[in-house]
Formats: C-alpha cells, sequence, structure tokens
C-alpha cells in the first residue's frame, strides 16, 4: 500500500475530490463527513472500519425528519452507493 499522512483536512479533501488518492481515512465521524456531504451529499457512503462485518451506511444520516411526512422527497442516491459498495467489499473479501 502506498500510504501517506496524516494531511491537513483543509488541502486533502479538495487533492481527494482531484483524485490523488484512492480513500481518506478520518479518524473521527465529523472529520470526514463534513467534506463528504460538501463533495457529493447524494453519493457520500461512511464506511466503519475494524468490524468483523461490512458495515456501510448513507453518509447524511437517517433523514428521520423526513420519515412518512415527505413522501417521495428523498433521494436514495447515498443508500444505492452504500449497497453497491457493501457489495463489493464482500466480493473483495471472499477471494
Amino acid at each position: 500500500m502506498n500510504v501517506t499522512g496524516p494531511l491537513p483536512a483543509d488541502t486533502l479533501f479538495y487533492r481527494a475530490n482531484n483524485e490523488d488518492f484512492d480513500v481518506v481515512l478520518a479518524m473521527y465521524h465529523d472529520q470526514g463527513c463534513i467534506p463528504i456531504k460538501l463533495l457529493g451529499f447524494d453519493v457520500g457512503v461512511n464506511i466503519t472500519i475494524g468490524l468483523p462485518i461490512i458495515r456501510t451506511s448513507v453518509d447524511h444520516g437517517t433523514a428521520y425528519g423526513r420519515a412518512g411526512s415527505m413522501l417521495g422527497t428523498g433521494n436514495p442516491g447515498s443508500l444505492i452507493e452504500a449497497i453497491k459498495l457493501a457489495s463489493r467489499m464482500a466480493q473483495w473479501s471472499s477471494k
């Protein structure tokens, strides 16, 4: 693995968005989720590493306040990306 860091967050996500890196590892939820939401709110995926299972989730949270009240207004993009990534991870782990 070619690993670099630690790097300052103020330029890290700019560089990651320009495809200088394949992955960015954030030590805390808000360090990673805030810039990801800004860069791709509808497609961001949160991955929890270090678990004995694969865990991906939408990056924007549950949108619980919308549940049942604004039918048809949600965007499933982040959920779709989380499911696709979990599927790819499952394939990688079976090799």
